[in-house]
């Protein structure tokens, strides 16, 4: 059991087609007196720290001991067991409030009765239970089998927001990362995967569990209410469609990462290849002036020390080389955007050629 598990707080919803009440239950000998006097009635559990608390609801419903001990042994992969006067079902929902992570919630199927056992309060059932208290739709003429239905449509229902934040999100970084990559997107991106993971390991079995209860045959849940599983099916085909969709978009944003990052580094290393090209000759002219011969000993050494314009010749050799490498480069297309003549001739050739 998890030891920073909560006390638990028990809350009762008895309901027919004409009326409903709600219950806080402090006492848990109060509930074989008020079970009987609905058609059907929803338990919530929220908080496992209380074992004996457990056990006792186990005895007054006959619930098996194996699926008591998977309701407090937490991170269960959802699933469902067909046991003799019950089904058990084990659902993982969703919150997002810092980071995707998954709560799991434990049912109980039985004849009249739905037990539901969560970690600690707050969940995503609260549009059920004002359905049952507004009398909207056809949930309250329905048997438990239906609520059980509700209350799964309810939790997977709860991953589509999270998965529309995310394909915003996605969309932001495509744009941030497109413009200007940087290590900051690298970690976002890595980020989003891993979040997206996460959803896909819970969503998996979810499928997995909600195929179960359609193929599986068992007295617990009526032809009536299995139209409406497969429709719960099918949003589940929904999630795992988006998760993967968004697993390729993020992939594919580190891979326009990769390449923005890799491209802004040749147009660096392009800068910097340039400027040590130009000045390697200027260097050998800046070298070759700065041998100082001695020009007494003869007329060839360096005779250029004694010009009056060697010193402006000499700069102007560097300008002009200078000057003449920037050109070069520029008809070559390896700076700037101009197109070389000889580019442009060779592609007048080619169209002569096809004409």
């Amino acid at each position: 059991m998890d030891p920073a598990a909560l006390q638990p707080m028990i809350r009762l919803i008895g309901y027919g087609p004409d009326d409903l009440e709600e219950h806080d239950v402090a006492n848990i000998d109060d509930l074989e007196s008020l079970i009987d006097k609905w058609p059907v009635i929803w338990i919530n559990v929220d908080g496992l720290a209380d074992l004996d608390l457990i056990k006792r609801l186990g005895e007054i419903f006959g619930l098996h001991r194996l699926a008591l001990e998977d309701v407090v042994n937490l991170h269960q992969r959802p699933k469902v067991e067909d046991y003799e006067s019950h089904v058990f079902i084990v659902s993982a929902m969703i919150h997002a409030e810092k980071g995707p992570f998954t709560e799991q919630v434990s049912l109980f199927l039985a004849d009249r009765v739905l037990l539901t056992f969560q970690e600690r309060p707050g969940d995503c059932f609260d549009p059920v239970r004002e359905r049952l208290r507004k009398h909207r739709g056809q949930i309250r003429e329905r048997g438990v089998d239906y609520l059980a239905y509700a209350l799964l449509d309810a939790v997977i229902d709860g991953y589509f927001p999270v998965l529309e934040a995310y394909g915003e999100r996605l969309e932001v970084l495509e744009l941030a990362v497109t413009k200007e990559p940087s290590a900051r997107h690298a970690a976002q991106i890595h980020g989003m995967k891993r979040d997206l993971l996460i959803l896909r390991r819970a969503i998996w079995p979810q499928r997995e569990m909600v195929n179960a209860l359609i193929r599986d045959s068992s007295p617990h849940i009526t032809e009536q209410t299995r139209p409406y599983l497969r429709d719960c099916y099918d949003h589940t085909i929904q999630l795992m469609d988006m998760v993967e969709i968004y697993r390729e978009i993020a992939s594919g944003l580190f891979d326009i990462y990769l390449s923005g990052v890799s491209a802004k580094m040749n147009e660096v290393m392009k800068v910097l290849t340039v400027i040590a090209t130009i000045f390697i000759p200027l260097g050998f002219i800046a070298s070759l002036f700065g041998m100082n011969f001695d020009r007494d000993a003869s007329p060839w050494n360096m005779p250029e020390l004694g010009w009056y314009l060697g010193y402006p010749f000499a700069l102007a050799v560097m300008l002009a080389v200078a000057l003449g490498l920037l050109w070069f480069f520029y008809r070559r297309r390896w700076i700037g955007g101009g197109a070389g003549r000889g580019g442009a001739g060779r592609g007048g050739e080619g169209s002569d050629h096809a004409d």
